[in-house]
């Protein structure tokens, strides 16, 4: 019974045959299945997830694309009529190691690296062994003359790979002092790649480093164009006929620069470290900007940039920094100015009222010395304070009665402590301290010592040349500064038509009022005539207002810094005038030049000479001789 039930459950050899087939038929139905799955979605992830990557992978083997640099805009004075920068034709000389023949490289390398002044060994580091069969177009040298160009192009059949192509450099005609100002270009470096990105930059793109080329590079850059050939998989070239998109120069800036003022105050300065401004009030125009020393902009062209840059950088006489932006003084007694203002606007003292001055105040356990030792200044009202640069008569004056609160107020609204907008790439802020500040900095209570520091424009106060330019300028339009700036216009580098034109624009407008500005540019009138810069100022062609600055400075002894601010015509209407401001650093050996300097400069402008000229005329020229004082 067992037997024949189980033999009822027996397979016969027809049916196991039959379930075999099944399992290998499912089997392989399965496993197409599943390869058909993975094929879809890979088919999928190329389309849809990866498509974009592909399809750039695609366009970079079947197209091979070189930029055709675009010309950077040139640069002019105010008056557009000569370039002082312009672009000179230069080629970049580049090899394709895949067209080398492999048993040719050395032969071929040797040859090129001596047309080009080079060493064999620097073609090898830019072209290593595992390069040698790329198809990659790799630059060898920059700025090859075309002479050079066309001794390769002779040999051309000698030198399988080799290439070149036009890049233009950029020549900077005028040097000198306006290399602060124009500044220089050079290549684009990874952390600048890595923010400029996606403002149309690429690894090879020239931009601005400094001046008014990096602060407009967007308008100097212009638009790249390009050249497209085909190419195969190695990059080899399939297609003759490139596809061509020309460049598109750069936009081309006028400046307000006067290019006669920049060279008087230039030779004016002189090879004293130092700083000129020379601005028009009404309008807030620079005319001329000097810092001495300066550079040679045109250094950063040669294939020895860096190096160059790092002599520059570490000089001890800094050439890179611009000190009428840059650098921050001690005002000195051109702080003075504001303090009268101040004195005025708050009626804290009146001022007709005088003050004696015997050469010394006693305070705190300290003798305080002004400029003139005893019997000192004797009695003074504002007006002779201001003209005689009394120290004791504004120790008093700030100590006593406006304090620091209403000085350090005063000198936020002249624009001191505050950046003045100037259209460079940086700029120094200066500091006007205040009694929280030195407590929060130094944890020490503000002292009446430290106020009558202030008063003077010593102490803590720092400021610009610029800055001190603005202050003037203040004064000139009875209580408003215009933002300084330097470009006056852009224009269409094809047509010359104007773009975009500068309108002045109010940057600071003070409370202060009208009556007291009209007493303050009386007394800085009074103080040309009867004060302390009454002989270096003296002028028989034009009638001017200022204010002279000594500030020390503590590592140097025998040396101050000397200024001199002031305006011209004094009688003009605003929109007439200039105002300059002059400043000579300590480490020159001591001479009082800040005020001859700033007169030579109105001299200059006013009765149409040169630096030469203005000097003989105001009876200068015997103190160039001087062995103290530098030409």
């Amino acid at each position: 019974m067992i037997n024949n039930m189980s033999g009822g459950f027996r397979r016969g050899p027809s049916g196991s045959s039959f379930t075999e087939k099944n399992v290998r038929i499912i089997i392989l139905a399965v496993i197409l299945a599943a390869a058909f799955v993975v094929y879809v979605y890979r088919l999928f992830a190329m389309q849809v997830i990866q498509g974009e990557q592909y399809r750039k992978q695609s366009r970079t083997i079947s197209s091979q694309v070189n930029i055709i640099p675009a010309q950077r805009g040139e640069i002019f004075d105010r008056n557009a009529n000569m370039p002082m920068v312009i672009n000179t034709d230069s080629f970049a000389v580049a090899v394709t190691p895949g067209e080398i023949p492999a048993k040719q490289y050395d032969t071929v390398a040797t040859r090129l690296a001596l047309y080009l002044g080079i060493s064999k060994f620097d073609i090898d580091k830019k072209i290593p062994v595992k390069l040698r069969r790329s198809y990659t177009l790799i630059t060898i040298k920059s700025n090859v003359p075309f002479s050079v160009i066309s001794d390769i192009a002779e040999n051309k059949t000698d030198l399988p790979g080799v290439s070149w192509a036009s890049k233009p450099i950029r020549n900077y005609v005028e040097t000198g002092s306006l290399s602060h100002i124009i500044g220089y270009v050079g290549d684009i470096t990874q952390e600048e790649m890595n923010v400029m990105y996606n403002r149309g930059y690429t690894q090879n793109s020239i931009i601005g480093k400094t001046g008014i080329e990096k602060q407009y590079d967007s308008l100097l850059q212009g638009i790249p164009g390009s050249e497209s050939r085909t190419v195969d998989v190695r990059g080899r070239i399939i297609s003759d006929a490139p596809v061509v998109t020309p460049p598109q120069m750069g936009k081309n800036l006028v400046l307000t620069i006067d290019s006669t003022i920049q060279t008087l105050a230039e030779k004016t300065l002189g090879n004293r470290v130092g700083a000129v401004v020379v601005l028009k009030p009404a309008t807030g125009e620079i005319l001329a900007m000097v810092s001495y020393p300066f550079f040679d902009p045109n250094l950063f062209n040669t294939d020895n940039a860096s190096s160059e840059y790092l002599s520059l950088a570490n000089s001890p006489d800094k050439p890179l920094l611009n000190r009428a932006v840059n650098a921050a003084y001690p005002p000195g007694s051109t702080f003075k100015i504001i303090m009268s203002a101040a004195m005025l606007q708050e009626k804290a003292f009146p001022a007709n009222k005088k003050i004696e001055c015997t050469g010394k105040l006693v305070y705190g356990g300290r003798i305080f010395h002004d400029h003139i030792p005893e019997p000192g200044h004797g009695w003074l009202d504002l007006k002779n304070g201001l003209a005689q640069s009394c120290d004791i008569y504004f120790w008093t004056i700030g100590r006593d009665y406006l304090g620091i609160d209403k000085i350090a107020s005063y000198a936020d609204e002249f624009g001191l402590g505050q950046s003045t907008q100037i259209d460079l790439p940086s700029q120094s802020t200066g500091f006007i301290p205040t009694a929280k500040w030195k407590e929060r900095r130094y944890h020490e209570k503000w002292l009446g010592g430290d106020t009558m520091s202030a008063s003077i424009g010593q102490g803590y106060i720092l400021a610009t040349p610029l800055q001190i330019a603005d202050m003037m300028a203040m004064v000139c339009n009875s209580g408003t500064i215009y933002k300084p700036h330097l470009l006056k216009e852009v224009r269409d580098p094809v047509t010359n038509a104007v773009i975009q034109e500068i309108k002045p624009e109010v940057l600071f407008k003070s409370s202060i009022d009208s009556d007291v500005w009209k007493t303050v540019q009386e007394d800085l009138r009074y103080t040309i005539t009867d004060g302390t810069p009454a002989y270096p100022m003296h002028n028989k062609i034009v009638q001017s207002a200022g204010k002279t600055g000594t500030s020390e400075v503590a590592q140097y002894k025998d040396s101050w810094h000397s200024w001199m601010v002031a305006y011209a015509p004094y009688d003009a209407p605003v929109e007439d005038q200039v105002v300059v401001a002059t400043l000579v650093e300590a480490v020159n050996p001591w001479e009082w030049w800040a005020p001859y300097a700033t007169n030579i400069i109105i001299q200059g402008i006013f009765a149409n000479q040169t630096y030469e000229e203005a000097t003989t005329a105001l009876g200068f020229h015997y103190l160039l001789k001087n062995g103290n004082r530098q030409e």
